[in-house]
């Protein structure tokens, strides 16, 4: 039995719930939702999908994705809740050993973007929010590490976690690619009526950094459009588009939005992607959508 999910912090947290009530027995498939859509993976029956689109050969499905509800039966469960580890949590409530309450807790708030200025601004203050900056999918060298996590989520709560020499070591270099994230956002944003149009493109690999910051340093925003090349494929434009959790006057259900597009995501956060030789038009779209700011939903 195997899981598959992705490389986010929810996705860590769904394998750690995951690997201690079912009989999990061979290494986690780390995956991208498009990967998914797009039938690039080798879904066998025994397999569990966490945090990514349903595949009709699995055993199990877990996930919380506006776009990814399904109307036919499946063994599993979703519903539109803060994370996916949430779904999971409560689908196997009474079967885990350990208590994972604040754990999932944090999830849901790190996942719903359910924050503070002050966590967004100084997340070496707050471990969790800190420890979730140091998960990223940016490539299969890194799969160590996310197995790590998920070995020690399962196994020891935060304190321990955060003493673990490669996690120190990752949260230093987090708190340092944010300070420099902050100067390229300043940097490369642009301000769109109610819309802050980061364009990474010109970077390769793009630069990592605290996905939440341009709320603080746009507050007159709504929405974050960001613009980068996919770290697998530089002739990829992929596009993560989140409503502003500081200034919640977006109107336009992001999931939806981007399923017009080829992505999904949540009502508030999604993502898409294009072939750059086609990324312009689309990018076009996607501004246009935002700037006018309409509700799209029935």
């Amino acid at each position: 039995m195997r899981i598959i999910t992705r490389a986010d912090f929810d996705g860590v947290v769904c394998a750690a719930l995951i690997r201690e009530v079912e009989d999990i027995t061979e290494p986690i498939a780390w995956v991208e939702p498009g990967d998914m859509q797009n039938d690039r993976v080798a879904v066998r029956p025994t397999d569990i999908i966490a945090n990514l689109p349903y595949h009709e050969n699995c055993a199990l499905w877990f996930d919380h994705h506006f776009t990814n509800e399904l109307d036919r039966p499946f063994k599993g469960a979703f519903w539109i809740a803060p994370s996916a580890a949430r779904v999971i949590f409560d689908y196997y409530k009474g079967r885990f050993k350990r208590d994972y309450t604040e754990l999932v807790r944090q999830t849901d708030k790190i996942d719903a973007a359910d924050l503070t200025e002050d966590e967004v601004l100084y997340p070496e203050n707050y471990p969790y929010i800190l420890l979730s900056m140091t998960v990223s999918n940016r490539g299969s060298a890194d799969e160590p590490y996310w197995n790590q996590l998920v070995e020690q989520l399962g196994q020891c709560g935060i304190e321990t976690v955060m003493q673990d020499a490669e996690v120190k070591k990752r949260c230093a270099k987090a708190i340092e690619q944010n300070v420099n994230f902050r100067k390229i956002l300043q940097e490369h944003t642009r301000v769109l009526g109610q819309v802050a149009v980061t364009d990474l493109r010109s970077f390769f690999p793009p630069p990592s950094g605290n996905r939440f910051l341009a709320y603080s340093l746009f507050p007159e925003t709504v929405v974050s459009l960001t613009l980068r090349r996919s770290s697998q494929d530089p002739n990829v434009i992929v596009a993560n588009v989140g409503h502003s959790i500081f200034n919640r006057n977006c109107r336009v259900n992001l999931g939806l939005m981007l399923s017009e597009f080829g992505g999904g995501g949540h009502r508030g956060a999604g993502s898409c992607r294009f072939p750059l030789k086609d990324s312009e038009a689309g990018i076009a779209r996607l501004i246009d959508i935002l700037v006018k700011n309409e509700p799209n939903e029935p």
